[in-house]
């Protein structure tokens, strides 16, 4: 599975995305409180940017004429049409067991100096890297 860094956790803090293209896929990145996902920028439905969607939570069940909103940042709502899945497993929210969005393992990892199967350029940096496992 090719990697693809994604770049440092403090350029991508909670509540942000970062769309990337490996292997010319284009791949949303998210970081919802400090944990990190990965999206395919493409809807199911009808093929729009899915990872430009607002991130949001939806309405969860309630008793008759009662409204509980809940997930908050845990739902990505397509910018077309409106479906909503959940960021974490690419399910969609109203019928999870027959659509979803591909997903995408994602970790954090302390660059080693010895890896060249990364390219590498002259910076400084401090912290970690988020690195995409396309």
């Amino acid at each position: 599975m090719p990697r693809c860094v994604v770049g440092t956790v403090s350029e991508l803090p909670p509540g942000t995305r970062k769309i990337v293209v490996v292997g010319g896929r284009s791949i949303g990145v998210f970081n919802i409180r400090g944990r990190f996902y990965a999206l395919r920028n493409r809807c199911p439905h009808q093929g729009a940017p899915l990872c430009l969607g607002k991130i949001k939570g939806t309405t969860l069940p309630g008793k008759p004429y009662e409204y509980v909103y809940g997930r908050d940042q845990e739902i990505i709502r397509c910018p077309w049409h409106g479906w909503e899945f959940e960021i974490a497993t690419g399910r969609t929210y109203f019928n999870p067991h027959r659509m979803r969005v591909k997903t995408y393992d994602v970790t954090v990892e302390r660059p080693e100096s010895d890896d060249v199967t990364l390219e590498t350029f002259e910076v400084t940096t401090e912290g970690e890297l988020v690195i995409l496992h396309a």
